[in-house]
């Protein structure tokens, strides 16, 4: 592997002046000179344009189904006239781009930048230990100034893309969106509790009661036992079926990279091997067992959810957990209003937590790579991105056209003075923006500050998430942070980590389902795990985590 992309390396700078697209006034630059990021051409940090000269350089970029051209979209062209620098972009379609981006990193003919593939950690340490991703820090000391804001505005946020080696290999997008930082959610139709007197239900007991009032008392009056009072499906955000309801047994963190892990004394720990995660097994097989949860839960996709959601006539969809819950019924009609986000349940043992995600980074989403003769260049096009304007312009449009200032008295979502507001809600394909890619950074006051109308979607995702489980938030030091492997641990993990989650998954459907008596069968589950190496998979975690955050 090492021999092969040093070959690959060496044929890159072989050709460099032919695959690099920066300007030829540095092109005899040493590779030292090239990671010092020196330049006789580039402007001082935050100034514009980047480059007196127009300047041309090479991106790979991770295209998203809804931009139609980058090189015709307005952001891109309002880019390069703010910058003079002009972009010969390559364009992966999102479908392959992970092989398109491992094609070309095998090959050795890299592009100046790599954008918006969202690059996992352990792969920008593995090609950055081997010079292909070239590290930013002297770039960040020198030229940063979106990076430096975001550092300010966003906590924790330089610890987080620091590499264990103490180096940077990539830019992140950040979006501080409280409901993404809260996004284990539970739906249920208010108007069923309301037509059968029940209250929103705050413990396990209450929701077990709901449900099963929902099956056997025809909340949709037309006489038939059509109700579903719980279902999910096999994809889509935060969708599995413990996401939600087994928090109130143990605490579950999902989606964050660090699936069913928590940290306790500093020690990481599973939940799925712990006697609180057989008690939630065994609360959602009661809840099967009765009824009470739809068995598509475990075949079908959203595209059959949302059937169920969107069921012609009256409704019949009790319960569901997912992110947002427009993700099961569309947007533009009226029942998704009518679904009300379930705060946290207390469990048996007065356990009642939401798992919070302090670190809102997608990593990976600039990355200079060598094939680039003036990293200065390179560097701040990406910091620029990261600035207030800039993100703006990215990720909503064209100021005064698809979004403008808030005037006096206008409120954003947190009820004080608003900053912002939108003008067009774009679908479908559009070329004024790039909407949520690349190097950007939404701060909490960006989010907060957007001026809608209540009961629009994102006023009620604002409300849930603020009021209902930002109170029951998980503590800080049972979060366990961003990880990043070397090469030989991210190998030696990733086998681990799919092997031990397949049989976690495949035992949890199937003694929620009853085709395994999970009580008899729990210690031969846990010596089932101890042999997949769940030890192995637990201290390699720990050393990635006592590498960053135990220094």
């Amino acid at each position: 592997m090492k021999k092969m992309v040093l070959i690959a390396l060496l044929s890159t700078l072989a050709l460099m002046p032919v695959l690099s697209a920066c300007s030829k006034e540095d092109s005899g630059a040493s590779n030292n000179k090239q990671a010092e990021g020196t330049s006789s051409i580039v402007t001082p940090a935050g100034q514009l344009p980047i480059v007196k000269n127009k300047t041309k350089l090479r991106v790979l970029m991770l295209g998203a189904t809804n931009v139609e051209d980058y090189k015709t979209n307005e952001y891109s062209k309002w880019l390069e006239e703010q910058t003079n620098i002009e972009i010969e972009w390559e364009v992966a379609p999102q479908k392959d781009g992970e092989q398109k981006l491992n094609l070309m990193l095998a090959s050795g003919d890299y592009p100046d930048i790599i954008l918006n593939f969202g690059v996992s950690p352990s792969k920008m340490m593995v090609y950055g230990s081997q010079g292909v991703f070239l590290p930013l820090n002297d770039l960040i000391e020198k030229y940063g100034y979106g990076v430096k804001e975001m550092y300010k505005n966003v906590p924790g946020s330089k610890e987080v893309i620091t590499a264990p080696d103490g180096k940077i290999y990539g830019l992140p997008r950040v979006d501080m969106n409280p409901h993404v930082m809260a996004p284990q959610r539970m739906w249920i139709y208010t108007p069923w509790l309301e037509k059968l007197g029940l209250k929103m239900p705050t413990t396990t007991d209450e929701f077990y009661e709901v449900l099963k009032a929902f099956k056997t008392k025809d909340p949709n009056g037309n006489g038939k036992a059509d109700e579903i009072p719980l279902a999910s499906s096999t994809d889509g955000g935060h969708a599995g079926i413990d996401n939600f309801l087994m928090n109130a047994f143990i605490y579950n963190d999902k989606g964050s990279g660090n699936d069913n892990l928590y940290l306790k004394n500093g020690k990481i720990e599973t939940a799925f091997n712990k006697p609180a995660w057989k008690e939630g097994l065994l609360y959602l097989n009661k809840l099967y067992k009765e009824g009470l949860l739809a068995p598509e839960t475990f075949t079908q996709d959203t595209t059959q959810l949302k059937r169920m959601g969107e069921n012609p006539g009256v409704p019949i969809l009790g319960a569901v957990p997912r992110a947002v819950i427009t993700e099961v019924m569309a947007l533009n009609g009226d029942r998704w209003s009518s679904y009300k986000a379930v705060p946290p349940l207390k469990g048996p043992s007065g356990l009642q937590v939401a798992p919070y995600k302090p670190f809102p980074i997608v990593q990976g989403q600039f990355i200079v790579t060598s094939a680039c003769n003036q990293p200065d260049v390179c560097f701040r096009w990406g910091d620029m991105m990261m600035t207030e304007e800039f993100t703006m312009r990215g990720i909503n449009g064209r100021p005064d056209v698809e979004w403008r200032k808030a005037k006096e008295g206008e409120l954003g979502l947190d009820g004080k003075q608003g900053t912002w507001t939108k003008l067009v809600v774009p679908s479908g394909v559009q070329n004024f923006f790039w909407n949520n890619q690349g190097p950007m950074v939404q701060p909490s006051p960006m989010r907060s500050g957007l001026v809608v109308k209540k009961g629009e979607l994102a006023q009620v995702l604002y409300e849930e998430s603020t009021t209902k489980y930002f109170p029951y938030q998980s503590k800080k030091e049972e979060i366990v942070p961003p990880l990043t492997f070397n090469e030989q641990q991210a190998t030696e993990i990733a086998d681990l980590q799919k092997t031990i989650y397949d049989y976690v998954n495949e035992t949890m459907a199937r003694a929620i389902m009853g085709d395994v008596d999970i009580n008899k069968e729990w210690d031969n589950y846990l010596k089932q795990l101890e042999g997949l190496g769940l030890n192995r998979f637990i201290e390699i975690r720990q050393e990635a985590y006592d590498a960053v955050y135990k220094k």
